[in-house]
């Protein structure tokens, strides 16, 4: 099974745009991200996949490999999907570029999904425990069934506990996912969709057109980077890891 690595990168982000090129200790957040991938050594090869000539050049001019994406796409597992097409690999692995605290034993757990022919694409989530965390619509939130495929994403509170039951646990999505390639190129040619689009979370897609998505608990991963508030966090964890 030959398995790849490809990470979205995507300059005018809503949130916080040019992140990409942000500085994460003494590199940009983007390259940080590809060589913390590029090591774990998991991956039969590793690229970046951007719409930005200045991410390209950060990527290749470090000697990374990076793809320039030849369309406009809603979402980086489109942008994604595009690249795929035309590469040799059974599983694609989509890494956010804003996610440089990656690790291999969470992203290897994803391996051993593809075991069973019901899974078209595994993920990951770890716990919440901060209220406000739980409440923040920019934590992402997922809903399982008894064995671990998800039923739904949202970024309200989910399940919500009316009647204030004891032992409800919350999740957040992490922004990493693996794919078959087949079902990767099929979620790229499928419409965005009802929920898909009101929630803006584009894994979401999948379920509405009945594809099974697996999950995986992993512990902490660090600091996803969405807002400028992110990046102090991750550059005080990069700071404090360096002492």
């Amino acid at each position: 099974m030959k398995v790849i690595a490809l990470i979205p990168a995507r300059y005018d982000s809503t949130r916080f745009p040019g992140k990409m090129l942000a500085v994460l200790g003494d590199k940009t957040v983007i390259r940080t991200t590809y060589e913390a991938v590029k090591a774990l050594g998991i991956f039969d090869d590793v690229f970046v996949v951007t719409d930005h000539h200045g991410i390209y050049e950060e990527i290749t001019g470090n000697g990374g490999k990076a793809i320039m994406s030849l369309k406009n796409h809603d979402t980086g597992t489109d942008r994604i999907a595009e690249a795929a097409e035309n590469l040799d690999a059974d599983v694609v692995f989509n890494i956010q570029g804003d996610e440089p605290f990656v690790n291999s034993n969470a992203l290897e757990s994803l391996f051993g999904a593809f075991n069973d022919p019901n899974v078209d694409v595994a993920t990951l989530m770890q716990k919440l425990d901060s209220e406000n965390e739980i409440d923040n619509p920019n934590f992402v939130k997922v809903v399982t069934d008894l064995n671990d495929f998800i039923i739904y994403f949202s970024r309200s509170r989910v399940p919500y506990n009316r009647d204030g039951l004891s032992g409800i646990e919350y999740y957040e999505h992490i922004g990493v996912y693996a794919f078959r390639k087949d079902a990767l190129l099929k979620f790229s040619k499928l419409s965005p969709t009802p929920n898909e689009l009101a929630e803006k979370v584009e894994p979401i897609r999948f379920l509405e057109n009945g594809m099974k998505i697996k999950v995986y608990r992993t512990e902490y991963m660090g600091i996803e980077i969405d807002t400028p508030e992110d990046l102090i966090k991750a550059n005080e964890l990069i700071n404090h890891k360096s002492k």
